[in-house]
């Protein structure tokens, strides 16, 4: 969430991000009207409580009818207030969640996708269609619909062998570029959600198990990034790199009619991800180091891309500002995003909590978190870039993992 401090004493700041974002200004104007009238609340609960103790005490030294009255009263203003107090604060917090983060002052301002930046390009692109990936009989998609419904394929042999083999490159990667490899749960509790921000704006996009109130992660930041929840670490134990390969599971819910064929846009999918949790002072410098991290799977895997900068109304809820990865892909010609990077300041640590101590005082960290990358792209993009006759041309950085430099495909 956002500082509320800003609501209360800059409040001009978070109307223009909530324009520039595409949200309508008026939510921060009825957030100032709740917190107000919560404050007035709250600093007369105090009040009273404070008249009640010094009542009470005097009391207890020499009884007074009219002492008493008067608590008696103070106790029923307390009831009725308190419950009060409870339903704003409820409002408040509720009004507070959907407010989006402060969008970082280098974020151009756009509406949508269309006013993305690119800032540099990787590589030469194939511009010629040589095959696309749902040409190959190993890609088992009729199986994995006949199984599980649309938006979900089955894998076979020796395709299914690649998959695996980038999953280990890329946390290799991980390790060799700093980052701690975790295993962590694929099922959370709703608080989990809330810390990172999927919940509640995006509930329509998660998958929850009704009975257990558990929800599929839709990806390893969730859990990475609430490992430490309430917690206080130290100022010394900054900056934290974790790194984690898990399935995502998304029911893409604003994506219908959208990449329905292939395994372009799935509803289970892998992904190798990125977390940072760094001193606010380093975020900025931590989010260009995490890209080049994401940027160094792609060019050892020799595929061309190129690295766009989110305009306004394209960067997502948490961010305040998100590179995206667009890695090519040669039978669609164009590029498709494999990888997110994203500096999410103190937002989702305050709605966690997650906290640091620096002296005497107790701050916020700045999280940070990026794929690295998607595997099923990354698959996609490797067959068909590497394509040569009849099979895979291999990368060297990913023939130790293969065990060859060319794998020949039956179609």
């Amino acid at each position: 969430m956002i500082d509320i401090e800003l609501i209360r004493k800059n409040i001009d700041i978070v109307k223009y991000n909530l324009k520039i974002r595409g949200y309508p200004i008026e939510l921060a104007d009825e957030l100032y009207r709740i917190d107000s009238e919560w404050k007035s609340l709250k600093a007369e609960l105090d009040n009273l409580r404070a008249e009640k103790n010094r009542l009470t005490q005097q009391i207890a030294k020499q009884r007074s009818s009219d002492a008493i009255q008067r608590v008696k009263e103070i106790n029923l203003r307390i009831q009725t207030i308190e419950n009060q107090e409870s339903e704003l604060d409820r409002k408040r917090r509720e009004l507070w969640s959907i407010i989006p983060n402060i969008l970082d002052s280098t974020v151009p301002i756009g509406k949508d996708d269309t006013d993305n930046v690119e800032i540099r390009r990787w590589g030469d692109r194939i511009k010629e269609r040589s095959i696309s990936h749902y040409d190959i009989p190993d890609f088992m998609f009729e199986h994995g619909a006949k199984i599980s419904g649309h938006r979900f394929t089955v894998l076979r042999g020796k395709i299914a062998r690649l998959e695996r083999a980038l999953i280990n490159y890329m946390m290799d990667l991980a390790i060799l570029n700093g980052y701690t490899e975790m295993s962590v749960p694929h099922l959370v509790r709703p608080e989990i959600m809330f810390g990172t921000g999927q919940l509640p704006k995006f509930e329509e996009e998660l998958y929850r198990v009704e009975r257990d109130n558990l929800y599929l992660i839709p990806t390893a930041e969730v859990p990475l990034t609430n490992l430490h929840r309430d917690e206080i670490l130290d100022e010394t134990d900054l900056p934290i790199y974790y790194s984690a390969f898990t399935p995502c599971y998304r029911r893409e819910a604003g994506a219908y009619g959208k990449d329905i064929k292939g395994l372009i846009r799935q509803h289970q999918f892998y992904k190798v991800e990125l977390v940072k949790i760094t001193l606010p002072e380093n975020s900025k410098v931590e989010h260009e180091k995490m890209l080049r991290d994401a940027e160094s799977v792609l060019q050892g895997l020799e595929l061309p891309y190129r690295v766009i900068v989110l305009c306004s109304g394209d960067t997502g809820f948490s961010s305040a500002k998100t590179y995206d990865i667009e890695v090519w892909m040669p039978s669609q010609s164009r590029y498709r995003e494999i990888s997110s990077v994203s500096n999410c300041t103190d937002f989702q640590s305050r709605r966690i909590p997650l906290r640091f101590r620096r002296g005497d005082s107790i701050e916020y960290p700045h999280t940070l978190n990026g794929s690295g990358v998607a595997v099923g792209r990354a698959l996609i993009a490797l067959i068909e870039n590497h394509w040569e006759d009849r099979g895979i041309r291999i990368p060297k950085r990913l023939q130790g993992y293969v065990g060859t430099d060319y794998i020949e495909i039956n179609l």
